[in-house]
């Protein structure tokens, strides 16, 4: 199980950080950040998601049984962690409403799933508290087609690679990755790239000038 923790100052400041900021300034660091734009928004919850990331990965059988690596990631992380599960997009729901009550009941901050998500009108309606971000909707229990092989490994999620305890920024625009190393430099970049904007949006509007605005700041 990872450890790795953040301040509550630190996710507060990353919540109030849109991902397209947060993405570029992971770019700056020389790394890629951005999750695939499949893995989208399905369910908001409240506000933007921010965490640590718990990892777990599902592969292909037709053995397979539960998601025991999957249950036991829900029961055991530290609240306020993001559920991570790398299924390599596979069209089953590997998420869904009773899932979605243990991560409620142990204050888990919301999961991101390279697949599928199901019951998304009872998470919806019991849990709407919580942010669910996924590859598709699709009604396909993974029962007899995939299984869990590990927890909180390094996992290929969406294009990147996520550790566990890899800071994790979701909202309707996608998910990000901030790898634990680059956390504060990013946090720093990425509120530098956040006022830059604002003044550079001031200065378009006072103007009327958009080619204007992106000659002084250089940013599209």
């Amino acid at each position: 199980m990872t450890d790795q923790t953040y301040s509550a100052d630190t996710i507060r400041r990353f919540a109030g950080i849109t991902t397209a900021s947060i993405a570029d300034a992971v770019e700056q660091q020389g790394e890629r950040g951005y999750l695939d734009g499949r893995i989208r928004q399905m369910l908001p919850g409240q506000g933007r998601l921010v965490g640590p990331a718990v990892t777990v990965l599902e592969v292909p059988a037709d053995d397979a049984g539960g998601p025991a690596h999957a249950l036991q990631a829900i029961d055991e992380s530290p609240a306020g962690s993001v559920l991570c599960i790398a299924a390599g997009g596979a069209d089953v729901a590997a998420f869904g409403g009773l899932m979605a009550a243990g991560m409620v009941v142990n204050k888990l901050a919301g999961v991101v799933v390279d697949a599928g998500v199901r019951d998304n009108e009872e998470i919806a309606r019991d849990y709407p508290q919580l942010p669910v971000y996924a590859a598709s909707r699709v009604a396909a229990t993974t029962v007899g087609r995939i299984r869990t092989v590990s927890r909180n490994e390094p996992v290929e999620l969406g294009g990147v690679t996520v550790h566990p305890g890899d800071l994790i920024v979701a909202d309707s625009d996608g998910v990000v990755r901030v790898p634990a190393a680059l956390v504060q430099a990013v946090l720093e970049a990425a509120e530098l790239i956040e006022q830059r904007e604002a003044e550079q949006t001031r200065l378009i509007l006072e103007t009327g000038s958009l080619r204007g605005g992106i000659e002084k700041y250089g940013r599209v």
